[in-house]
């Protein structure tokens, strides 16, 4: 009977609190989190909105908002960002702003994925042509050459024995994107003919059209625009259709979080590339001079940062090899007697080795060609000043070690005795030294002598002409 009366007491206690809870809940504005996707698409951009979806996610947010403003990017990012996109348990909405933004080339897929795709007045999207990345273009996917006049008459009949022409790489990596845009488009119930037409003909829409053409679903002037299209939109999520309660939503923006931004930097190319060349001529120092700590534990940290960013960008390994080899040749000449040869050579490997670098040509993924010029110059005109500075020394007149003695005047201290078998033997002064010496003639006490050699401890020399 005790325990039921306690329990019979801290239910009434409890029940205000339960009561309170749940209007708490029932009351809630729901949460539309903001993710600003600003510039080329990249694995910072990828690594943002994922850790985006994951907090959406745990925090229990109506939906996620991916603001875009994009020129493209990367394949492997983009396709990571989808991937989170479809198996995301929260609705995702592309929202392409401000005015005069852009969802071109990677952004297109980005907006067809989405479970929602607006767009703000003036902005665009297409150009979605997959670019080269890997590789050199394909002969087998271009343009067949001009032929003689009478030569297709010629050859009928062996191009109707011919087999087909496999395709090149060009045209793979374009049925590819083709398949891949479509699926998508097809998936969300878009204009798949129009996502080809984006792919194979590079073909754009401002937004208005965009959503006459159903590559769009609506037009919102700005954020608290987009919220209101937005409740009561039925989208289909995991299989199953929800209906968007966005009404009164709050607005979250999500700012990228330390690791984003240093991962944002260092995948840079300009960066990255920095950071190879501080790793290697650091190491290189360390080499040199062992011992001196400070080069070698920079160079360390900055190599394996730069190999981490080359490991998630689209890296040329030729480009890599040719800038290692170049380096090595300039380090070669200074202790090599190449004449220069060595030298030239390493520069042209550098050179070369640092344009091909970065095996994309997507925007804003390359070594930046002043930057190049300026490292290369740099690298070039500090081991050339190494091997001058080299060449300059050889040519001054040596100044300590046995070679030095050659020719040096000194003064006998004492007659020298003569010694069967030995000549004559004395001690003479050279250089405020005494040194025990030997003549083949006689020499007086304080005459002038000049060395002619050393053997040991022991000075050859002669009368002093």
């Amino acid at each position: 009977m005790r325990r039921l009366r306690l329990g019979f007491l801290l239910a009434l206690i409890a029940w205000p609190f339960l009561l309170l809870g749940k209007d708490t809940v029932s009351t809630a504005s729901p949460r539309l989190f903001v993710l600003e996707v600003s510039g080329p698409i990249g694995p910072a951009t990828s690594d943002f909105i994922h850790r985006g979806l994951t907090q959406a996610r745990e925090q229990g947010a109506a939906a996620v908002i991916l603001q875009l403003d994009t020129p493209g990017g990367l394949d492997t990012a983009m396709r990571k960002i989808i991937q989170d996109i479809l198996a995301s348990p929260v609705p995702v909405v592309t929202y392409v702003a401000p005015s005069g933004a852009r969802a071109a080339s990677a952004g297109t897929y980005i907006l067809l994925a989405s479970h929602v795709a607006a767009m703000a007045p003036a902005t665009n999207i297409g150009a979605a042509t997959p670019v080269r990345i890997g590789g050199v273009p394909d002969p087998g996917g271009g343009r067949q050459p001009s032929r003689p006049d009478g030569a297709d008459k010629n050859d009928k009949q062996d191009k109707k024995d011919a087999k087909p022409a496999k395709p090149g790489m060009d045209e793979k990596a374009l049925n590819d994107a083709i398949a891949y845009i479509r699926g998508l488009a097809q998936m969300r119930g878009r204009n798949a003919a129009w996502a080809e037409k984006a792919v194979r003909e590079a073909a754009s829409l401002p937004a208005e059209e965009a959503v006459r053409q159903n590559v769009a679903d609506f037009v919102a002037h700005d954020l608290q625009d987009l919220a209101r299209q937005l409740h009561g939109r039925r989208v289909t999520l995991a299989g199953r259709e929800l209906t968007l309660s966005t009404k009164g939503a709050e607005l979250v923006t999500l700012t990228p979080d330390w690791r984003s931004k240093f991962l944002s930097v260092i995948t840079d190319p300009n960066i990255a590339y920095i950071l190879m060349l501080l790793g290697i001529y650091g190491i290189f120092f360390e080499l040199w001079n062992p011992g001196f700590v400070l080069p070698g534990v920079v160079g360390g940290i900055c190599l394996l940062l730069a190999l981490y960013a080359f490991q998630v960008l689209p890296i040329n390994y030729a480009g890599l090899a040719l800038i290692l080899l170049g380096v090595a040749f300039m380090v070669a000449e200074v202790f090599v007697p190449s004449f220069g040869a060595l030298g030239i050579g390493g520069v042209i490997a550098f050179v070369v080795g640092s344009v091909i670098l970065l095996d994309t040509d997507v925007p804003g993924y390359s070594v930046a060609l002043p930057l190049i010029i300026a490292v290369s110059a740099t690298s070039a005109a500090f081991f050339l000043g190494v091997v001058w500075f080299a060449v300059k020394a050889r040519r001054r007149r040596i100044v300590s070690g046995a070679e030095e003695l050659m020719g040096a005047a000194g003064e006998a201290l004492d007659a020298f005795a003569e010694k069967p078998g030995s000549g004559y033997v004395g001690r003479v002064r050279v250089h405020s030294e005494e040194w025990q010496a030997r003549a083949r003639q006689p020499i007086k006490q304080g005459e002038a002598v000049a060395v002619v050699n050393r053997d040991g401890l022991t000075l050859e020399v002669e009368p002093k002409r």
